[in-house]
Order: C-alpha cells, then structure tokens, then sequence
C-alpha cells in the first residue's frame, strides 16, 4: 500500500482517476518525468511496467528509490534502533541547531535532527538509507504547520489559540514517534515487480526518453501568474539531505533560511509556455505523452492541447471536475490529456 505522503500538488488521491484515463493506452515502459511524491510511478510499477521515476529535488529522488527502483529492501528494527539512539546521543548542537532557532521546530528538535541526519548519511545501504530520508522527510512535513517551509512559523505551533486548522497534538509528537511509522509505511509498500525500474534526479530537459509512456506532470501555474516553486517549499528537506554543504547554499538574507533560488522556466511565468513546447518537441519519438495539468492554469487546456497536435499528436482531453487539494483548500479542475503519435 502506498504510504499517506504529504505533499503540495500530489495525485495520490487521483491515481484511479489517471488509471481509468488510460484504460485502453498500450505501454509497457513509462517515464515519470516530474517523479513528486511517486504515487503514479508506483501504480505503474503495480500495473507491472517498467518504470522510470525523475525529479530534481533530491528528497524525492530518494522517494523514487525507496519505493520505485527499490524491489525488496527494507529497514529491519535494529537499523532503525541505531538511528534512533543516534537522536539521543551527543547533544552538541549541529548546523540545524545554529541556524533555524525559533523558524521551523523547536530546539529539542532541532538537537535531534543535528543528530539524525548525519546518521543517515552515514548508512551504507543505498535502499535503507533512501528509506530511511524518506521517513524522515514525511516526519518532519507531518510537524509543520501547512505542511510546507515557506516561512517562519513555529510559533503558529506553540501559540495557545483556538485553532481552525492543524492539530497541535500532531506537530508535537516527538520525532522518533513518526520514523518508527514512517519507515513501517515505507517498508510495508517495498515488492518486486519482477520489472526493472529506475529512479533519477535529473533536469527534465536533460532526459533522452525511451519509454513507452511519458507521464508529465509539471509544476502548476495559475492564471494569475503565481507558479508552483517546489524547491522554495520544501527547501529545507533538501538541506537534510547535502547536511554537509548546506551552509554553502543557504540564502541567509531572508528570514527563514531558504537555499538559493533554482531558477527554471517551470516556475517562470513568462516562460511556463515555451518550456511545454520545448518539452513536446524533444518527446516527439514517444508514443504516448499523458499529460497533467489544471483547468485554470497557465498555459490554458485548449493552448495545451493544440501545441500537442502541432507536433502531430492526436489528443484526448479528460476532465476530473471539483477536485479539492488537500494542501491549499482550493477546488479546481484536474485535466489529464492523453496524446498520442
């Protein structure tokens, strides 16, 4: 079973929607070429495809191998017992605790994460330990206030206030408390596909395809003209991960501490067009291109659908209506188009 992740923009929810959409689609192999949370990937490894799951943020690389190349690894009890203790041990406060007092968690968590991180890193196993920043990623998301690193916010957590969202007794459950059921999920959803399936963490742009199938599903702009900017929300994460060289990265002119800013014409409103574009034209030798995006987004579906049938695609528009995301409380069209060769 596929681990309740929490992230902005997942389909997770809408996995049997995109399915049914491609009911009647001959692929054998497929490319995820925005990996995200992985949840299309793995029902493409559960359909017994081959699979290959991209992203460019390390953490979700991570979460491709953990789940997706990964066919029978797991984490065993005394494994996950060495990192834990690791959280108890040699309280001298780390680059966490130096740098984000008072933005995202509290100083006892930010001693234990000091702690944690490095002992992850350490881990030799590339499965275990993918597993493992998996678990960790989901335990420090679940503890945050809109589940996101885009501000400072801790005191939202500790402020003592009648509340019309969130549950102060979720984000102050201990850290170890959410490993040990992280990595419990993350273990329970590793098998074999008897497939061979990969997981990279490349630009998008930089992929030479060879699937069958490429699913797309790129960051989201608005009709307003406000993008997406998964690296700015989930920055922190990505520090975790490159513990060692993060203070090379840091962003220390804005109060909570984000990584310097990964431009890309994904999150570029003016350029949003031209990267759809410059992505149809280099997967025109793909059969099928399955592509996900909202109705009201930037470019809009009609514009999508005729720069598809430019490069010679025969497209077929399906529309999930009043679909809610969970993360933004906002109600919008989810639109999948089928386009192929």
């Amino acid at each position: 079973m596929f681990p309740a992740t929490r992230y902005q923009g997942s389909k997770r929810k809408l996995v049997p929607w995109i399915l049914r959409c491609l009911e009647g689609v001959e692929f054998d192999s497929a490319l995820d070429l925005f990996g995200g949370t992985a949840s299309v990937s793995y029902a493409f490894k559960q359909q017994g495809r081959e699979v290959a799951y991209n992203d460019y943020l390390r953490f979700n690389h991570e979460l491709g191998l953990a789940l997706i190349e990964n066919q029978r690894t797991l984490v065993d009890e005394q494994l996950l017992g060495r990192i834990l203790a690791a959280g108890e041990q040699g309280r001298e406060p780390g680059f966490v605790s130096r740098t984000f007092s008072g933005i995202y968690f509290t100083d006892e968590e930010n001693l234990w994460l000091d702690q944690v991180a490095p002992a992850i890193a350490a881990v030799g196993d590339r499965y275990q330990r993918a597993i493992l920043w998996s678990a960790l990623s989901q335990s420090a998301i679940i503890k945050r206030p809109y589940n996101l690193f885009h501000r400072a916010n801790l005191n939202m957590r500790q402020r003592k206030v009648e509340r019309s969202f969130g549950n102060k007794v979720t984000w102050d459950r201990p850290f170890g408390h959410y490993l040990q059921r992280f990595v419990a999920e993350f273990n329970a959803a590793v098998f074999d596909s008897g497939r061979p399936c990969s997981s990279t963490c490349s630009d998008a742009a930089s992929l030479v395809p060879t699937a069958d199938l490429v699913y797309l599903d790129p960051p989201y702009t608005s009709a307003r003209g406000s993008s997406v900017d998964y690296h700015g929300f989930y920055h922190f994460l990505e520090g975790l991960l490159d513990y060692e060289r993060w203070a090379e990265q840091l962003d220390r002119g804005r109060r909570h501490k984000p990584l310097r800013r990964r431009l890309n014409p994904w999150n570029r409103p003016a350029q949003v067009a031209g990267a759809f574009e410059a992505a149809f034209e280099a997967l025109q030798s793909v059969p099928v291109l399955a592509v996900s995006y909202r109705a009201d987004g930037r470019p809009g579906v009609a514009e999508l659908k005729a720069l598809l049938e430019r490069f010679g695609r025969t497209v077929i528009v399906h529309m999930a209506s009043d679909y809610k995301y969970a993360l933004s409380g906002r109600t919008a069209g989810e639109v999948l188009l089928v386009a192929s060769c």
